[in-house]
């Protein structure tokens, strides 16, 4: 067999067990805040119907969707061969081939999952129904920084309810997050419904896909580019020329003058006030509560995600260049697709991995919980390490972390093991202090080191 190089997809990565712990604080951080609020967790499966994933993220996310192939021969086209053979080769395209190989595709985020599992499972669940869930998703995206093909988010979301003050909880939520974890950040909030009053009133009321779609790639580019692809795209020269004062404010922050200036530009447009009032009762609330992190009104935010109707939410780290951090929306009737009218949701998903290269780059994680292992037990030899077999056992039922050199190596490599691991203290044991019963404690910190009964060391470790 040939030597074969390691290698893992582009777009994937592995975790070092420094990271993993790095991670995982993050991951326990995030739970504990959505538990703190209520929410339940949920799991659903890596992979779902293509008939479930199809035609909820619009045209550019169902072209970044992983798909999975039929096992067995697929060129059988599931019996169809003749229908499919029979066409021309030129017009086979993927999209005609498509049902014929695969049936199955890797999840493209956890919102529409659970909108299905909300509606298999709707009379096993209470409503309104508070629910998070912490696992990967994929996309076939091109990779690049704090862009990947597989990344972990954490959704928390609130279905059954019209309620303002779910989107309200959410934004407390992404307030208790990030200060837990120390990061500054910016809220960015906008309406679909705003977006669905700008596109009446320039004259274009079938146009809103195509203005959120162009609308969301403001940021990365400019406004001559959105206007460009808007013409390119059919949108008249007069809808352009009434879209312009709205693109030229959209760089304004203070909400005493997006606010009135929105009235008087939509005041055609009953959608697009309804979008403003919400707007306003939301940030009205949130002035009151006094969050940690700013908030804006940005007209220009969009998200193309084809499913939200009202509230937009899109979260930034205030000291990292990066994109969002934490967003999502208002979505009126995601379950209706699967045949349960009427239910609204609201919902937010933290990228964890973001959040990763953003605590890394500004060095937040606390060097703590690096340490998984609190205590190693030096190994003398055979006596030794039977005695301390007993001793570790105790720290182990105290919920001590703790751990034995598995041979009997010089004291110096041991030690070297115990400062790779960055394990805090290490204990020796050799015979004089089997025959005193005491322990000889090591902070590896400082360098001192006493003798102590098992009963002071754990006290010592727990504090």
């Amino acid at each position: 067999m040939s030597l074969q190089k390691p290698s893992i997809p582009k777009g994937t990565r592995d975790f070092s067990p420094l990271e993993m712990v790095r991670r995982n604080y993050i991951f326990d951080t995030i739970r504990k805040v959505f538990q703190l609020f209520g929410y339940q967790p949920i799991e659903t499966p890596a992979m779902e119907n293509l008939s479930t994933l199809l035609g909820k993220y619009g045209e550019e996310g169902d072209k970044l969707l992983f798909k999975i192939l039929n096992s067995g021969n697929f060129l059988d086209f599931g019996g169809q061969k003749s229908e499919v053979g029979s066409q021309n080769h030129e017009q086979l395209d993927y999209k005609t081939l498509l049902p014929y190989i695969t049936e199955k595709g890797l999840r493209y985020d956890l919102t529409v999952p659970f909108a299905r599992f909300v509606v298999q499972h709707q009379n096993e669940i209470t409503f309104p129904f508070k629910r998070y869930q912490i696992q990967p998703v994929w996309r076939a995206d091109r990779p690049q920084k704090g862009r990947y093909r597989e990344f972990f988010q954490c959704d928390v979301d609130v279905i059954g309810s019209d309620s303002l003050l779910n989107e309200v909880e959410l934004i407390q939520i992404v307030d208790k997050v990030f200060t837990s974890l120390g990061l500054k950040y910016i809220v960015k909030l906008n309406n679909r419904k705003i977006l669905s009053g700008i596109a009446e009133v320039i004259g274009e009321p079938g146009g809103l896909i195509d203005l959120t779609i162009s609308l969301d790639k403001m940021e990365k580019t400019h406004m001559d580019f959105v206007i460009t692809e808007l013409r390119e795209k059919g949108f008249a020269d007069a809808s352009i020329d009434a879209l312009a004062p709205f693109l030229n404010f959209a760089a304004e922050k203070d909400l005493s003058v997006i606010f009135p200036f929105l009235k008087v530009n939509l005041h055609d447009s009953s959608t697009g006030l309804t979008g403003i009032d919400e707007i306003e009762r939301i940030t009205g609330y949130l002035q009151d509560l006094q969050l940690s992190g700013s908030i804006e009104l940005d007209i220009s935010l969009a998200r193309g995600l084809n499913y939200y109707t009202g509230t937009i939410i899109e979260v930034k780290a205030a000291d990292v260049p990066m994109g969002s951090i934490c967003g999502g929306g208002r979505y009126d009737d995601l379950t209706g697709i699967f045949g349960l009218k009427g239910v609204s949701g609201v919902g937010i998903s933290f990228g964890a991995d973001r959040i990763y290269d953003v605590m890394n780059e500004l060095n937040l994680f606390p060097e703590m919980i690096e340490a998984t292992t609190k205590v190693l037990f030096v190994n003398f030899g055979a006596a030794e390490e039977k005695y301390c077999l007993h001793l570790l056992t105790s720290l182990h039922e105290s919920g001590i972390p703790a751990e034995i050199f598995p041979d009997t190596a010089k004291l110096k490599k041991q030690l070297d093991y115990a400062n790779r691991k960055k394990i805090p203290y290490v204990v020796l044991v050799g015979e004089d202090e089997m025959k005193k019963g005491r322990l000889m404690l090591k902070d590896m910190a400082t360098g001192e080191q006493g003798l102590m009964t098992l009963e002071q060391v754990m006290e010592k470790i727990a504090k």
